[in-house]
């Protein structure tokens, strides 16, 4: 059932998508500056539900670039492109190769781990945002997981446990962990390891995230295998189906999602090497975790 957004007479709507988490938006057309009133209008309904799916945009590059700037700072990348030069602030996730072809084996394969974007930066991403340009017939979707109640489904003993512990975030060990051709020199040189916090403060609400995901080395301090074991043991806790929500996309979705609440992975459920799957992403720079 759709509700209306604060103001009574906005003419943004919103539609809960799931106990999770996220709402879809419509009665906005993301190619125009927004309004203050809309602009407060979305950061309110973004720290609500942490994901919100507007509806129906048909967005060139720069609108894209252009809405996201104004929330905040674009956000660099790490990774390269085919031919080795840098991501640009928008580019494409995309199952298409090097001739523009549909593929079943993907370019990169981080994307089908949970993790949450650039935790492996000093100052991690505040916001992610893809707008569907071309979808499969079917599938295709992207799996969201709420690590806030993650958290607060834990026992009180095992919070008490990890309140304090850091935990090493690194490219380099991203590219491990998911099986990825190995950092270059010059990649670990432009994204050292980092740590923060295990257990996250949301700056916004005061609630606690866990903060974790492929991006993560060890634990600070503790022995690396049992270090391992327990974020295995954590990101398995917090990806249950009850602290899930999957997105099926719609054509013309810009999703927009919160990276200190939200882990995200994408699902390979269509036939990859038939149908060509392609999104533009724009990234918010964020805060330094606490």
């Amino acid at each position: 059932m759709s509700s209306v957004l604060k103001q009574s007479d906005s003419p943004l709507s919103l539609e809960p998508l799931s106990p999770v988490g996220g709402a879809a938006v419509r009665g906005i057309d993301l190619s125009q500056t927004l309004s203050v009133e809309s602009k407060a209008e979305i950061d309110e309904a973004f720290n609500t539900h942490h994901l919100l799916a507007f509806r129906e945009q048909r967005l060139e590059e720069a609108e894209q670039l252009a809405f996201t700037e104004q929330f905040g700072e674009l956000e660099s990348h790490v990774i390269r492109l085919r031919d080795g030069k840098p991501a640009p602030l928008l580019h494409q996730i995309t199952n298409l190769d090097a001739n523009g072809n549909p593929t079943a084996k993907p370019y990169s394969k981080g994307n089908y781990y949970w993790h949450t974007d650039k935790s492996y930066h000093a100052v991690p991403s505040l916001a992610t945002l893809l707008h569907a340009v071309t979808l499969p017939p079917s599938g295709g979707d992207t799996e969201f997981a709420n690590t806030r109640l993650g958290y607060e489904a834990l026992p009180a003993t095992r919070k008490a446990e990890i309140a304090s512990l850091r935990v090493v975030h690194s490219w380099e060990a991203s590219r491990k962990n998911s099986g990825n051709p190995p950092a270059t020199e010059e990649e670990k040189r432009d994204r050292p390891p980092v740590t923060h916090p295990l257990v996250r403060t949301h700056p916004v609400s005061g609630h606690k995230t866990l903060y974790l995901g492929i991006h993560t080395s060890h634990i600070e301090g503790m022995d690396y295998d049992e270090g391992r074991a327990l974020l295995a043991e954590l990101l398995e806790h917090t990806t249950q189906p009850q602290f899930v929500y999957r997105h099926c996309w719609q054509p013309g979705d810009l999703v927009m999602w919160d990276n200190r609440t939200l882990l995200h992975r994408a699902c390979p459920n269509y036939e990859m090497g038939r149908f060509p799957r392609v999104l533009n992403r724009t990234v918010v720079r964020g805060s330094v975790p606490y």
